[in-house]
């Protein structure tokens, strides 16, 4: 369905260090930055995700009710993404790293905040 997505960042390098550590922390690679350093891409699973600095030249901003969320492979995995996020500048959002019942069914997930503040989830779906 989506192509990509894109996610604004007022400093590039630190942006890269947290994506890089949540990425390998589910088995993916590090970013693969612009020769010129505004942005970082993230290719993994057949998913796009880009952090860029606004090329408005506006400061970056997180879009209020946006989740933006990454598919686990288990449990064990997320609370490596989790902990790779908060031991590089992500700070923890919502609920601690745990399981979830509710309307998309049995999950456990957690949820970060980049250094901007768009909002992550790792989710990994039971059976």
């Amino acid at each position: 369905m989506f192509t990509h997505i894109t996610v604004g960042s007022n400093d590039v390098p630190a942006s890269q260090q947290l994506y890089d550590a949540l990425f390998t922390a589910l088995g993916g690679e590090p970013g693969v930055p612009a020769s010129d350093g505004s942005r970082v891409r993230y290719i993994h699973k057949g998913g796009v995700l880009l952090v860029t600095k606004p090329v408005n030249g506006e400061p970056a901003t997180f879009g209020n009710g946006v989740t933006i969320g990454f598919q686990a492979e288990s449990p064990e995995q997320i609370d490596a993404w989790h902990a790779a996020g908060i031991a590089n500048g992500g700070t923890t959002a919502e609920s601690p790293p745990g399981e979830r019942n509710g309307p998309f069914g049995h999950l456990y997930l957690a949820y970060l905040r980049d250094q901007t503040g768009n909002k992550l989830c790792a989710v990994y779906r039971y059976g």
